[in-house]
């Protein structure tokens, strides 16, 4: 028996002609592949559906007495006309037990192969639960082709929803359906968002703390990703209705072609290891700089694995009112990976962005080893991070990184200081470490700072040792058979995996500081009523005398810019305005205005023409009617404009009597409420129309928005309703005032928008002036700052009062950062799930949360999809392509109440764009492939590195010249030992201004060998010797050939030696040498003879038993 627990609900159409259709699908997976080969690692599998059983139940066609009743629907099978026209399954006992009548009452004798199920209304849902219902599919509702027991032509598709009271499963896709169920399947990113909206008292350490906050795995370093692109869908047994015009056309599975997306706040256990005592002693022997206090007192050091006491009121009433947060990069220790060097990396650098201080890139830091301490490979030792000059030597004498941040109360805002010691008592710094030779990203790490709370203390530290993560794609493998050749399925499940690329040891401190008198305010001490603009009342007018004057100036910035722009327009000026000289000039005892003023400016300008024409004298007296008219034109074009100038002053000084300007400080997404005072100053009632100049500053017109800005901001103002008139056409709202009548209008300024200049990718050199520990702070992305105006103007058109709002930009807060690579030239499209919210300060634990997402970048495709409680929430982004190698970076806000307020979460994404290069080969054979490299404009020098050097050569391998617009072409040597769809990544750096040239996203698409011998051979565990084997290869060839020993495992498996040279026909003893193991189990190493040119001539399997 099966059960469908959860309920469907289905829009229907009270018609005779609909039909609801039911079927019956099994899901059959199967091995795919040769029964008599050995299995490598594992099998693949594919998944297919079956159709068991179909019925066909007509509610409108006969009296509708179902409603509340038990249904019960025969389902049918065999070779029968069916709707969808698919093979059905059919036994003799089925078809014998048939009948013809689809519906049976409730009290007869139980037919087999029946459906039973309990129909009731929108209205009854709720009052009766069903016993059971069959959960459809989407495809299954399309159009139905006529038949006699189906009349369902010309219907409506209508979508099934779920009911909010019983929320529906996800669906299944096909790399669900064929994949293993070890590991769970999970999102991109399912993790928890620390969106907390309340203190506790005690800040425990999470249990990811620091970098482990990026592994999707709990308990296994790979798990299976369900991709949200896709959806399950019925590749054969398409029936040929359709193929009409009209029906819905089916998605096809996608698969994504970069690293997935890390998300931060997974609850998940913690794998972090704390390096040995040994180690400890080393990194303390290299000498850092202590943090100490402002009288010299080491700082206290807290330990990040207790938890931290936590009182507001404690850190609000701190004398050290200055806060001095300090980052010390100390060092990193590699972990040995089989794809790179025991020596990787070799230089690093650092990129990360603290609280809404600017982004910081790093300097070139070099790994110092020391040959001195002696160490187990098991564990190795942290390499100490020294500093590197401009000029490539090493600053050994002053080791590590200090970056320093300031923040006291004259940098924090009115009322942020709250807001700044909540980011640093729920947020974590998201650091990114780059290879500074290939510009490759390493991995990615967190540091949580509720470690920088002192909680009273003049100073404080901690010692963090965090894991540096990095993810990956990996296709199920597949045999290389004939008929896989040249196909590459879309549809194959991907895995990711977890990689700890190495361990990062960084230092954080907090100092307090004194704030001295010049730079102490209240910025933890909001004003009284800071949302509420009220002009201010004119007592004194206008005192006469030159509009020019002083007081005039003082009021009105924008004379100064016009006389500005007057002394640099040659073209219109007249020639007395910029050529006469300081002993021209008389007193200022002749006014402009005076009748005479004509005639001394006359005698001005033939002044100036007298001493700049010095020999021409004559001249000019030959000339003296033309030039006399020439300058009577200037006069002329001079008393135009001192006329236009003298309205236009006029025109200003009364429009800044009336307009008011207020200061605001916006960022980001964040919404800035306030109420401006408008009095009618009349006797006689108006209607005033509100204009705005810019769209991002609006007037709130709906009564709900009011009336929650109001409470957020605790505006004691009062709120009336219908107090707007909105009509189509009109500039802007229209609010009735009565004679000398006060209103407050609510307005909220909010921008999406901001500046996308990022810094170019590679490590920054170090600013003049500045000491080795120092690094390099890059300019913000921010809001631009600007003036708006909103003019409140009367029935007549002319303006009442006017509001001038000086919008002065700040940085906002990176909570999360998100790195993506794809090819270039295509849209990007991902999704991104968010888990499940409630609003504690709702008491309705069910009640839904209002999920809304914003994009900074207009081109970028950002929107999010409700669903019923208890269902994840997906980001759905759709990125523009763009060429090879840039990189795309906007910002993703996301909303967590209905009216935007805030930005619960400001995410910053950054999409590497790369060239895409498909190669198919298989392991262990190396497989060459071109590529072509096009100069640029001047000449460059050019070295090539690669994401896995074990594994890719390029050639040319050192530093080449690349001349303008030439073309080099590059050949890749690809030598996988893996097999299943992966991506690897080529950059070509200049290394002279260690900036990217070109990128390359390398898609491989690797197979499984045809194995020649299979060989078991059993390892006794312990004892620390391993194990020796030896394997006859007999020479196929009749004439001498030289043969190369390659294995997968080289960790596990040694050969005696790795090349041999043979007769034609002989024969020739491999030696095996196989490595201890301290724990049993099984493995499977495959062992390839390959020759000179890497081509694989034997593929030999050994399954090593340790027991």
């Amino acid at each position: 028996m099966l059960g469908l627990r959860s309920s469907l609900e289905l829009k229907m159409t009270n018609h005779q002609a609909l039909a609801v259709v039911f079927q019956l699908e099994y899901v059959f997976s199967a091995p795919v592949g040769r029964e008599t080969m050995l299995s490598v690692t594992s099998s693949s599998r594919a998944a297919f559906l079956q159709c068991l059983r179909w019925g066909i139940w007509c509610p409108f066609q006969e009296p509708a007495d179902w409603k509340g009743e038990e249904i019960q629907l025969v389902l049918q099978g065999g070779a029968k006309p069916n709707p969808h026209g698919v093979m059905v399954y059919s036994t003799e006992t089925s078809a014998k037990t048939q009948s013809s009548a689809p519906l049976s009452a409730p009290g007869t004798a139980q037919v087999k192969d029946t459906i039973t199920f309990r129909l009731s209304s929108s209205l009854e849902r709720k009052a009766s639960s069903p016993k059971a219902s069959l959960r459809t599919k989407q495809e299954n509702m399309s159009r139905q082709r006529r038949s006699p027991s189906s009349p369902s032509q010309g219907q409506r598709h209508i979508p099934p929803a779920t009911p909010p009271d019983s929320p529906q499963g996800p669906g299944l896709s096909l790399s669900q359906l064929a994949a293993t169920s070890r590991y769970p399947t999970i999102s991109h990113s399912s993790s928890a968002l620390p969106w907390q909206q309340s203190f506790p008292p005690l800040l425990h350490p999470s249990p990811l703390a620091s970098a482990h906050q990026l592994s999707h795995v709990a308990c296994s370093a790979v798990s299976n990703i369900a991709h949200l692109e896709m959806d399950l869908q019925q590749e054969g047994g398409v029936s040929p209705s359709a193929q009409n015009e009209g029906d819905q056309l089916q998605e096809l599975p996608f698969t994504p072609v970069h690293a997935p997306v890390i998300t931060l706040g997974m609850n998940v256990p913690s794998s972090s290891t704390v390096s040995s005592r040994s180690s400890l002693a080393h990194l303390y022997s290299a000498g850092f700089p202590e943090i100490v206090d402002c009288s010299g007192q080491v700082a206290e050091v807290l330990d990040p694995t207790e938890p931290v006491p936590f009182d507001p009121q404690r850190e609000e009433t701190d004398l050290l009112q200055g806060n001095l947060l300090v980052f010390q990069f100390l060092a990193f220790t590699r972990i040995p990976a089989p794809a790179v060097g025991p020596d990787w990396p070799d230089n690093i650098y650092f990129t990360f962005q603290f609280y809404r201080f600017p982004p910081v890139t790093s300097q070139q830091l070099k790994l110092l080893t020391s040959d001195k301490v002696q160490h187990k490979t098991s564990d190795p030792l942290p390499c100490v991070l020294a500093s590197i000059n401009k000029g490539g030597t090493v600053n050994s004498a002053s080791p590590g990184l200090q970056v320093q941040f300031r923040v006291d109360d004259g940098f924090l805002r009115p009322g942020e200081k709250r807001w700044f010691l909540r980011y640093l008592a729920l947020h974590t710094v998201h650091i990114d470490i780059w290879d500074s030779n290939s510009l490759l990203l390493i991995g990615s790490t967190a540091i949580e700072l509720k470690y920088m709370l002192r909680q009273g203390k003049s100073a404080v530290q901690a010692l963090h040792e965090v894991e540096v993560l990095t993810t990956d794609y990996v296709g199920e493998d597949s045999l290389l058979t004939s008929a896989g050749l040249g196909r590459h399925s879309a549809s194959g499940p991907m895995t990711v995996h977890t990689i700890v690329k190495g361990r990062l040891h960084i230092r954080t401190g907090n100092i307090g500081c004194p704030v001295g008198s010049s730079r102490r305010r209240a910025a933890d001490v909001m004003p009284s009523h800071p949302h509420i603009i009220t002009p201010r009342e004119v007592t004194s007018g206008f005192r006469g005398g030159s509009l020019s004057s002083r007081n005039i100036l003082q009021l009105n910035a924008r004379n100064t810019a016009q006389a500005r722009r007057l002394e640099i327009d040659g073209d219109r000026m007249p020639p007395f305005r910029h050529k006469i000289r300081p002993d021209n000039i008389t007193p200022a005892e002749h006014d402009l205005n005076e009748p005479d003023a004509g005639r001394h400016k006359f005698k001005c300008m033939a002044a100036v023409h007298q001493r700049e024409g010095g020999e021409g004298v004559k001249a000019a007296k030959v000339m003296g009617q033309t030039k006399e008219a020439q300058l009577a034109r200037e006069l002329l074009q001079v008393k135009a404009s001192e006329e236009r100038s003298k309205a236009e002053s006029i025109a200003n000084m009364l429009s800044q009597a009336i307009t008011t300007k207020h200061l605001l400080y916006a960022s980001l997404g964040a919404a800035e409420y306030m109420e401006f005072v408008l009095k009618n100053p009349f006797n006689v009632p108006q209607t005033v129309t509100i204009h705005s100049d810019d769209p991002e500053l609006s007037v709130i017109t709906n009564i709900e928005e009011w009336h929650y800005f109001k409470a957020l901001t605790k505006t004691p103002t009062p709120l009336e309703e219908n107090m707007f008139h909105l009509e189509d056409g009109a500039p802007g709202p229209r609010v009735y005032l009565r004679p000398k009548e006060s209103v407050h209008i609510p307005l909220k300024y909010q921008s999406f928008l901001c500046d996308h200049t990022m810094a170019l990718q590679g490590p920054s050199f170090l600013p003049t002036g500045k000491g080795s520990q120092v690094a390099k702070k890059n300019l913000s992305n921010i809001v631009a700052a600007k003036t708006i105006k909103v003019t409140f103007k009367a029935e007549d058109g002319k303006p009442m009062a006017i509001c001038q709002v000086n919008v002065e930009p700040t940085p906002h807060v990176v909570d999360q950062t998100f790195r993506l690579y794809h090819p270039e030239l295509c849209f990007l499209k991902k999704a991104i799930r968010l888990p499940p919210w409630h609003d504690p300060t709702v008491g309705d634990p069910d009640a839904r949360a209002y999920i809304s997402v914003r994009c900074s970048d207009p081109n970028v495709i950002c929107q999010t999809r409700m669903l019923v409680p208890g269902e994840p929430q997906d980001v759905y982004l759709k990125v523009p392509g763009s060429p090879s190698p840039h990189i795309k970076m906007f910002f993703v806000m996301v909303f967590t109440d209905k009216w935007m307020a805030a930005p619960s979460q400001v995410w910053q994404i950054y999409v590497h764009f790369l060239e895409r290069v498909d190669v198919s080969c298989v392991t262990g054979q190396r497989t060459c492939q071109s590529l072509v490299l096009r100069g640029k404009q001047a000449v460059r020098k050019v070295k090539c590195f690669s994401s896995h050097p074990k594994e890719i050569e390029v050639d040319p391998d050192g530093v080449f010249i690349l001349p303008p617009a030439a073309v080099q072409e590059l050949q890749l040597k690809v030598q996988p030992w893996r097999a299943g769809s992966r991506f690897l990544y080529v950059n070509a750096v200049d290394v002279e201004s260690q900036r990217l040239v070109t990128a390359w996203l390398l898609c491989l698409n690797v197979h499984q060998p045809v194995l020649s011998k299979a060989f078991e051979v059993c390892v006794p565990v312990g004892g620390g010797r391993g194990s020796s084997r030896k394997i006859t290869y007999t020479n196929p060839y009749t004439g001498s050939r030289t043969f190369l020993l390659r294995s997968d495992h080289p960790d596990l498996l040694q050969f005696k030696e790795e090349k041999f040279q043979i007769s034609g026909g002989e024969s020739y003893t491999i030696g095996l040498r196989f490595a201890p193991s301290q724990s049993p189990g099984s493995v499977e190493i495959l062992v390839y003879v390959n020759n000179l040119e890497e081509k694989t001539e034997e593929t030999f399997c050994v399954k090593v038993n340790y027991s």
